[in-house]
């Protein structure tokens, strides 16, 4: 288990779903992840529901109108600095800095290949406090129609490097410094007509085993499961239609 008591910047570090159904989207993630919650009431008679792996902070959902979906939050120093940057990079800057009460400080951004990506200034809040294990967030890929594009305009923005890995179709390795960070997929045939998007990846004990069980829960294999170098990969989609990708295997740290 992985413990974070902060995040560097450039550094995935928290992810956020979107849901038609609380109620229904948090049964289905305790049977997938192990997941209890702890619910924040924000005003309005919304609520933020913290999901907690192991009693750490590892993931949250609300209710929204929106179509299902899970938001990926990169940590920065400034807010305000990296969405004028990403401006100036060709991004549209779709939600401007703003404080959310004392926890942090947040933007967000649609990249110049149309995916929406989420900036956190951190405060009170750092985002995950448990990473890389099963339960918790562990990767995070980009689907783009432009892998070089899209590195480019990140290596720009946040300092990262990117390395396409042999064989493996134009898929890029992103770095924030030392560190693996993430990866870049081109848009293919065998992913379908998906628009640009981020996607999080959650560790998981056995994704064989779940991909086996998932229908049971509700919900459908997307892609997978697949072998990789030290484990397995699959995705998946709630029952409310979110997607969202396991691993299985060695994990960084």
């Amino acid at each position: 288990m992985a413990q974070r008591t902060s995040h560097a910047p450039g550094t995935f570090s928290w992810a956020e779903l979107l849901t038609s159904d609380a109620d229904a989207a948090k049964a289905f993630y305790a049977r997938v992840f192990g997941w209890e919650y702890r619910d924040n009431p924000v005003g309005g008679g919304s609520v933020y529901t913290t999901a907690l792996r192991d009693g750490l902070n590892a993931a949250a959902l609300y209710t929204s109108e929106q179509l299902p979906h899970w938001n990926c939050y990169v940590t920065v120093a400034s807010a305000d600095a990296a969405a004028a940057r990403a401006f100036e990079l060709g991004a549209t800057v779709q939600t401007q800095p703003f404080d959310i009460l004392d926890v942090g400080r947040s933007a967000t951004i649609v990249d110049p290949v149309g995916a929406e990506l989420f900036l956190w200034e951190p405060r009170r809040h750092i985002g995950a406090s448990i990473v890389n294990a099963p339960g918790a967030l562990t990767w995070n890929d980009l689907i783009t129609p432009d892998p070089a594009a899209s590195a480019r305009f990140y290596g720009d923005l946040f300092g990262w490097t990117t390395e396409e890995v042999p064989d493996a179709g134009g898929y890029r390795v992103i770095r924030n410094g030392e560190r693996t960070n993430g990866g870049m997929l081109p848009l293919s045939p065998q992913i379908g007509s998906v628009p640009p998007n981020w996607i999080p990846y959650f560790g998981h004990e056995d994704v064989d085993a779940l991909a086996a069980e998932i229908a049971t829960l509700g919900g459908a294999v997307l892609t997978g499961p697949m072998p990789m170098f030290s484990g397995a990969i699959a995705v998946f989609a709630d029952p409310q239609g979110a997607a969202f990708a396991v691993w299985s295997g060695r994990y960084d740290d």
